[in-house]
């Protein structure tokens, strides 16, 4: 029997990432939870954002540490000190043992508005370096509703192919069969804990079956909440107005376009018709030089998908919250009756 050539390390390196699964879920540490919660919340309003540090291991991504990033400013110098900032901790967290491989950020929200072109932007210079990354997105607001508002996302791969050609016209899109759904896609999000850290929470609970999250849960006045989100999803739906006039202007100006093509067109074939009869050489049917045989540019159908997820995300907390609410309701009302 023929004896098998050993696979050298690059060979098997290479091996492994053709046949890479798909990612299913990401791993993130209690610590790194905290860390990132700390970080919004001391700065809610204001939307803020860090690195997320871990392993990539086969279709589990771990989140095992993380660190903020300074808050952003339009000065070029400032932005400067900003990177030099993410290189100094990367060196000083490698030199005390932690792992030090970026596997995406951070950010924080507003009511889950965090549907943009400069998420995507971002996510595509990410992914220049690293193949496989993640944003984990938390939203401050929901903490006092009793919510761990925690989401990791990822774009699809669909629309990255899309987004490098550049091409979001309505052909495109019809011919990929890709809607305003297929551009993220949500990583379930498992958060794990040492077995010390284990231990230690356990001898920290109470003996009160309840907790201050289960009081917050039934805490029943949410009308700020809904308010925001109203005020969210009108704007969004004015927004999503203004891409729906752009779209309707576009296309009055490929008719009239048309309709001054096919009237120039009847014109030169009467002329040329004239000029058979004369003897002479008919004149070509097009004519490039003519300003009514230029293309008009088809406008971007992504910013009325992003808008769309927006609009879809502030209907489904809206949703979600007035359910709840009526079951508070329910709830409080039998107590009394009882």
């Amino acid at each position: 029997m023929a004896a098998t050539m050993p696979r050298s390390f690059l060979q098997a390196i290479a091996k492994d990432e053709a046949v890479a699964p798909p990612l299913r879920v990401v791993q993130i540490e209690g610590l790194a939870v905290l860390k990132i919660i700390k970080h919004c919340k001391e700065f809610a309003p204001t939307l803020v954002t860090g690195q997320l540090l871990g392993l990539d291991v086969g279709s589990v991504l771990e989140v095992t540490n993380c660190f903020p990033f300074p808050v952003r400013d339009d000065d070029e110098e400032i932005e400067a000190e900003g990177a030099n900032y993410q290189l100094e901790m990367m060196r000083c967290l490698r030199e005390v043992n932690v792992d030090n491989n970026t596997v995406g950020w951070y950010q924080s929200t507003v009511l889950g508005s965090y549907q943009t072109v400069e998420l995507i932007e971002t996510f595509m210079n990410y992914q220049e370096n690293i193949k496989r990354c993640v944003c984990i997105i938390y939203d401050p607001s929901k903490a006092d509703l009793g919510v761990l508002a925690l989401k990791a996302l990822k774009l699809s791969d669909s629309f990255m192919e899309l987004y490098r050609g550049g091409n979001f016209t309505g052909e495109k899109l019809r011919e990929k069969n890709f809607s305003w759904m297929d551009i993220f896609e949500e990583i379930p999000i498992k958060v794990s804990n040492s077995a010390l850290v284990s231990a230690f929470m356990t001898e920290l609970e109470t003996d009160t079956p309840v907790s201050q999250g289960d009081y917050d849960r039934l805490h029943s006045s949410t009308t700020p909440f809904l308010e925001n989100n109203m005020e969210f999803l009108i704007k969004c739906m004015d927004d999503l107005s203004m891409e729906q006039q752009k779209f309707q202007y576009y296309y009055r100006n490929l008719s009239r376009q048309q309709a001054q093509q096919q009237a120039w067109l009847q014109k030169r074939r009467s002329e040329n018709m004239s000029r058979k009869s004369a003897g002479e050489e008919p004149l070509p049917e097009e004519d490039p030089s003519n300003p009514i045989f230029k293309p008009i540019p088809e406008p971007s159908r992504l910013e009325s998908f992003l808008i769309t997820n927006q609009v879809s995300n502030f209907c489904g907390q809206i949703n979600g919250v007035a359910g709840q609410n009526f079951s508070r309701l329910y709830l409080t009302k039998a107590l009394h009756e009882n």
